[in-house]
């Protein structure tokens, strides 16, 4: 914890000084300076293999053990075939109830429930919405993603919450889950799968807990952040008319962390929806199949439905679990009928339960009527008008003419210029003591001695893994994916801090960024790419530019007013004052957009591989696909969260050395 004092240098300076001063920091600095000189000076050749850990042969061993006695072993009988067969029985049971309401029950209830909570337009928008994804074919499909969905999200709750509280009542837990937690976000989805393949193999049940444990860290998060700024008053408050400790957290503090605690909800149900097409390739079914096979055959209609299906679904969630928290903030003060005491107003529980009565009207009498599937005749299909384009885009934009440009060129010169250079430079130019050397040197610099000695540690282990060429590969993509992004975003980050008209007009298409299935990125790319690289770099780009965009425009922002106008006042353009004031005060945020998209882009890394993009995400990719490689798909993983950690921490350190001093 950074301390403060009332006179000398600013918060934080004598410490830093202090870290460059320690004896461990120079020594460190010293090993790291040898290892690079080493390393230009010798010839090293690759990372030796005969240091390799060999960790693929005993979990090969170990999954085929786990295959030879599923019917037999205590393991399974007793603990995870039953574990398997509740949380079978229960998505079955849920999908079993929701296909047994009438079809227009749902358009009706979204619409008057985002009416309610949201507005007109909303409720009118979420009516539509479900009536396209019945319009397309996909009403199964979308009972088995809500299902599947549903109970990962409820399981996520369940372990989540009181996860959070016991952070809450307990620094030593709070200090065991940030860092587990801080893992957990870095891993990209599809390395959950590998572990829970090796225990259950395929089907909803792996797919379940990976979700599961994927959307957990929000609402953990939530929940301790939440209980954390309960004001003393209230708290004091109940204490004083002799509430107990367990009453007050009940009556009192969760209900003031209310709105808090379902912020965490709404964002464990975006990442449970994120792994819709991710847990299908596992088997779990649903609408992410349908986008799975429309990949395969390379069908861009057909995966730009059941995408377009998927981010109705997520958006419809997206915005009435923001309207649920929106109710609690308005009871605490800060709407029309507020009590200012947490809960919700008497209006909203009047809507609630109108809402619910109409519901039930609507179903009963459905119930009776019948009805359960969409009409045939209100059916309708884009998919081929979506394939007519696409085939004219690849038969025309991929070589225009002989002037050099179109997809074809531009994915040569990616590739040519760009990606192999740098993937060479990485993998043999730079020997792997001199890459070591470095990364402690860069750890050294952005956070200090803990930092530089666990980057060290972690690059070692990414070579004791056997993965240091293959590393290096999904390195070099991701820092051409990264450079990419922010090209493109921050320019647009900034033209919309300067225009609330461009911000707004950004807003929808970068939220339909956001929610559309990577995967469903992936099929038109590779239609007008081909296979390679270049399509897992281009939906990468795609994938990230929205949070850069949002970081970017809110880092500006938040630049005070009369920064400005001092700039202004003294004379300042528009570019000066964007060069010179604005871009150093943002340095912060703008470090943590390159964070958050060095993060979004190596989640894309296996999705990547998929569509030859070599590297990790093509050892992970065979795991799920063959049997023999889960081991060299086990150690894939292990490597993309060493080097997922290894760029996460370097940049918030960056970002951390940016902010300004704390106020004394």
């Amino acid at each position: 914890m950074r301390q403060t004092v009332e006179a000398g240098p600013p918060a934080g300076a004598g410490s830093a000084a202090a870290r460059r001063r320690s004896p461990v920091a120079v020594v460190l600095a010293t090993a790291a300076v040898a290892l690079v000189i080493v390393g230009f000076a010798a010839s090293v050749g690759a990372f030796p293999e005969s240091w390799n850990f060999g960790l693929a042969d005993p979990i090969d061993r170990t999954r085929r053990w786990l295959i030879n006695n599923q019917t037999s072993h205590w393991l399974y009988t007793v603990l995870l075939n039953p574990v398997t067969d509740l949380a079978d029985a229960g998505i079955r049971q849920l999908e079993t109830i929701l296909r047994w309401f009438p079809w227009y029950v749902y358009p009706v209830v979204c619409g008057l429930g985002l009416w309610r909570v949201r507005g007109r337009l909303a409720g009118a928008l979420g009516f539509c919405g479900v009536v396209i994804i019945g319009m397309t074919d996909l009403w199964q499909q979308g009972f088995a993603t809500l299902a599947l969905m549903a109970v990962a999200v409820f399981g996520s709750l369940l372990a989540g919450i009181p996860l959070g509280i016991a952070a809450w009542r307990n620094d030593r837990v709070a200090g065991v889950l940030r860092p587990t937690l801080d893992a957990m976000q870095t891993m990209p989805g599809f390395v959950y799968l590998i572990p829970f393949v090796l225990l259950f193999g395929i089907g909803r049940v792996p797919a379940l807990i990976a979700t599961v444990i994927f959307a957990l860290p929000p609402v953990v998060r939530l929940t301790d952040i939440g209980l954390r700024n309960v004001p003393n008053p209230m708290v004091e408050a109940s204490e004083m008319f002799g509430a107990t400790d367990r009453q007050t957290l009940r009556l009192v503090r969760i209900p003031a962390a209310r709105p808090a605690i379902l912020a965490g909800a709404n964002q464990t149900t975006m990442l449970a929806m994120s792994m819709v097409v991710i847990a299908a390739f596992i088997g779990a079914g649903g609408l992410g199949q349908d986008v799975l096979r429309a990949m395969r055959d390379i069908d861009v209609g057909e995966a730009s439905e059941a995408g377009i299906a998927i981010v109705i679904m997520a958006i419809i969630l997206d915005r009435f679990t923001r309207g649920i928290a929106t109710l609690g903030e308005r009871g605490r003060g800060h709407g029309p009928g507020s009590h200012g005491d947490g809960s919700v107003s008497a209006a909203d529980i009047a809507a609630i339960r109108w809402i619910g009565a109409v519901t039930a009207l609507v179903a009963l009498v459905g119930g009776i009527v019948g009805h359960h599937e969409f009409p045939e005749w209100l059916q309708w299909h884009y998919a081929p008008y979506v394939n007519d384009i696409t085939a004219w885009a690849r038969d025309n934009l991929y070589d225009i003419g002989s002037s050099g440009i179109g997809t074809g060129p531009l994915s040569d010169f990616i590739t040519l210029y760009l990606v192999t250079p740098l993937r060479e430079l990485l993998s043999g130019g730079i020997p792997w003591p001199a890459m070591i050397g470095l990364g402690v040197l860069g750890g050294l610099a952005a956070r200090g001695v803990t930092l530089g000695i666990g980057i060290g540690i972690a690059l070692f282990g990414i070579g004791w893994l056997g993965m240091w060429e293959l590393s290096m590969d999904t390195l070099a993509q991701t820092l051409v994916a990264v450079a990419v992004t922010l090209v493109i975003a921050v320019p647009l980050g900034i033209q919309a801090s300067h225009s609330d008209r461009f911000q707004r007009l950004m807003d929808p298409v970068l939220d339909f960024m956001q929610t559309i299935p990577s995967f469903v990125l992936l099929v038109p790319v590779i239609t007008l790419f081909h296979v390679g690289r270049i399509p897992g770099i281009i939906a990468s780009v795609v994938y990230a530019l929205p949070a850069a965009v949002h970081y970017t425009d809110l880092g500006l922002r938040r630049v005070p007013a009369e920064v400005h106008e001092a700039a202004t006042s003294f004379g300042a353009t528009r570019s000066q004052r964007l060069r010179r004031v604005e871009l150093p005060l943002a340095a912060p945020e703008l470090m943590v957009a390159v964070n958050q998209v060095i993060m979004l882009v190596l989640a894309m890394v296996v999705i990547a591989g998929l569509v030859g993009g070599g590297g990790l995400g093509l050892e992970t990719v065979n795991a799920l696909r063959r049997s023999d490689a889960v081991g060299r798909g086990f150690e894939a993983g292990i490597a993309i969260v060493l080097l997922a950690g290894i760029l996460d921490r370097l940049t918030r350190g960056v970002a951390d050395r940016l902010r300004p001093p704390a106020a004394t």
